[in-house]
């Protein structure tokens, strides 16, 4: 009779536990080690581009005032900033030449705004010819190029009060 040899039962396979925790150990040391705890702040070494001279920078802070005051019957006196003007298209061209035209959100068109300050007893024709002319301009093409678009009212005045 031949000897066979003895095979282990399927039931039970050894498990050795010393090699897995070694590994579990070393990857916890790699892990460790290769962890930043604290990210380096802020790099003082940046070169910031110099600043425009302080004629490059438009002055547009303050809004523009457009005064229109009713002068004798049906006439009006229109003065932008204190600027006395003889007209509307003379009003455009004083608003196109302090902020220029309106090509998008990042221009100064853009940012600016107009305050409109009105005699109570001026006709309102002469009212939306002024915003009229200060929201935009036609082109020798028939198109409109925008100008202004925030334009207010400023306060009101009552009858027959003086403007300042």
């Amino acid at each position: 009779m031949a000897h066979r040899p003895k095979r282990h039962s399927p039931d039970k396979i050894p498990l050795e536990m010393t090699p897995m925790i070694d590994v579990v150990f070393q990857l916890l040391i790699f892990f460790m080690l290769t962890l930043k705890i604290v990210a380096i702040e802020g790099d003082f070494n940046i070169k910031m581009p110099l600043a425009p001279s302080g004629s490059d920078i438009p002055e547009l802070d303050l809004p523009l005032t457009v005064r229109l005051s009713a002068v004798g019957g049906d006439k009006v006196a229109i003065e932008l900033d204190g600027k006395a003007l003889g007209s509307f298209a003379e009003l455009r061209s004083a608003v196109i030449e302090k902020v220029g035209y309106n090509t998008g959100e990042d221009s100064p068109a853009a940012k600016q705004e107009v305050v409109l300050d009105v005699d109570y007893d001026l006709h309102y024709r002469y009212v939306i010819d002024a915003i009229t002319h200060v929201r935009g301009a036609p082109t020798s093409e028939g198109k409109f190029v925008p100008l202004v678009e925030k334009i207010r009212f400023g306060q009101q005045r009552a009858p027959g009060a003086a403007g300042g």
